[in-house]
C-alpha cells in the first residue's frame, strides 16, 4: 500500500500539470452529465496535429538530424549571446508561419541539445523561457500563427492587414523586450568540446520514436478541453461570463487565459461578445503570464522537464517572472492607447 502511495505521489509530482488538469476535468463532470457530447468539446485537429509533429520530431532526433545541425551551428556562432539570440529569434520568426506550438516542439529540444554540447547548462532556463516568449510574440503577427488567432480570424472575418495592424504595437514592444533581455546574456566565446562520431542504431528505431512522444501532454490538452466544455454548460458560469465579459473583453481575455489558457478563452469569449478586436488583443496579451496562459507554454515546459528535469522549479520562477513583467508592460501599452 505504501509502495502504491509513493508511486502515486511521484507520478503527481512528475506530471503535476496533467494531474491538476485531470482532477479539475473530473470535478466538472459532476456538474455536467458525461455523454457523447464530451467528444465535441475536444479540438481533435489540435490533438492529432500535435501527435504527428511530436512523432516527426522524435524521428529527426533518432536520425541525429538535430545533432548534425547543432554541430554546424556551433561552428558558425562565435559567442553565447549570439547563440541564444539565434535560438530565440528563430522561434519568433518560425512561429509566424508554422504556429507557436510547432516552433517550440522543434526548436526547444534543439536549443537544449546545443547548450548541453557547450556545457552551458546555466543558459538553458533563460533560453527556453525567452524562446517560449518569442514564439508567443511571433504568433501575433499573422492569424495563422496560433490556434487562438485562427479561431478569432474565423469568427471575426478580419482581414490579414487589419489583424496585423491591430497587434503590431504589441509585437514591436515584445520584440524590444527580448532584445533588451539579450544584453543580460553572457557574451562568452564558444569553446567547442570534442565531438564523438555519430553512430546510427537501427535497432528498435520505431519503438524509440513512439516511446519518445509525450502522451501526457496530449492527455493534458484533452482534459483542459473537457473542463472548458463543461464550464460553458454550467448555468452559473454561463450567466457569470455573460455579465462579466461584455465591455471588459481585454481584461477578461487576460484573466481567463491565466486560468484556462488563451485557446479555450478565445472560444469562450467569442461566444459571449462580438467585440472581436478587444478579444483578440486580450487573448494575445493573456498568452504571457502563467504557465497555463498559453498551451505553447505547457509544451516548452514539458520538453524542458523531460530533457533537463532538475531545473523545473527554477525554470518556473524565471519563466513566470519574465512573463509577468511583459504582461504588465503590454497591458500598459493597451491602456495608454485606449486612453488616447
Amino acid at each position: 500500500m505504501a509502495n502504491l502511495r509513493d508511486k502515486t505521489f511521484n507520478f503527481i509530482k512528475k506530471e503535476w500539470v496533467f494531474s491538476i488538469s485531470l482532477i479539475l476535468a473530473i470535478i466538472s463532470c459532476f456538474f455536467v452529465n458525461p455523454g457523447i457530447n464530451y467528444l465535441s468539446y475536444i479540438n481533435w485537429y489540435t490533438i492529432i496535429l500535435l501527435f504527428i509533429i511530436m512523432l516527426f520530431v522524435e524521428i529527426l532526433k533518432n536520425l541525429f538530424v538535430f545533432e548534425i545541425l547543432v554541430r554546424k551551428l556551433l561552428i558558425k556562432v562565435k559567442n553565447t549571446r549570439g547563440l541564444v539570440l539565434f535560438l530565440v529569434f528563430t522561434c519568433l520568426f518560425s512561429s509566424i508561419f508554422i504556429t507557436n506550438d510547432v516552433s517550440l516542439i522543434i526548436f526547444v529540444p534543439f536549443a537544449i541539445l546545443a547548450l548541453k554540447k557547450l556545457g552551458r547548462l546555466d543558459l538553458i532556463i533563460v533560453t527556453v523561457s525567452l524562446q517560449t516568449i518569442a514564439s508567443n510574440v511571433g504568433c501575433m503577427v499573422l492569424p495563422i500563427g496560433a490556434p487562438h488567432n485562427i479561431v478569432m480570424y474565423t469568427v471575426s472575418n478580419m482581414s490579414f492587414v487589419s489583424f496585423f495592424i491591430l497587434l503590431l504595437p504589441y509585437v514591436i514592444v515584445s520584440a524590444i523586450f527580448l532584445i533588451v533581455l539579450s544584453f543580460f546574456i553572457p557574451n562568452d566565446d564558444i569553446v567547442l568540446p570534442k565531438m564523438k562520431k555519430i553512430e546510427f542504431n537501427r535497432k528498435n528505431f520505431f519503438k524509440r520514436v513512439f516511446l519518445g512522444v509525450d502522451y501526457y501532454l496530449l492527455l493534458t490538452f484533452i482534459a483542459l478541453f473537457i473542463l472548458i466544455g463543461n464550464l460553458e454548460n454550467i448555468s452559473f458560469f454561463n450567466l457569470l461570463f455573460r455579465k462579466w465579459i461584455v465591455g471588459n473583453e481585454v481584461l477578461s481575455g487576460v484573466i481567463l487565459s491565466q486560468i484556462i489558457s488563451n485557446v479555450p478563452s478565445a472560444m469562450l469569449l467569442s461566444g459571449f461578445s462580438t467585440n472581436w478586436e478587444a478579444i483578440t488583443i486580450g487573448i494575445n496579451i493573456g498568452g504571457f503570464g502563467t504557465l497555463i496562459a498559453s498551451m505553447a507554454n505547457l509544451i516548452s515546459y514539458k520538453i524542458l522537464v523531460r530533457e533537463y528535469s532538475e531545473s523545473k522549479i527554477k525554470y518556473l520562477a524565471v519563466f513566470t517572472a519574465l512573463n509577468v513583467i511583459l504582461l504588465v508592460i503590454l497591458l500598459g501599452v493597451y491602456y495608454c492607447s485606449f486612453i488616447q
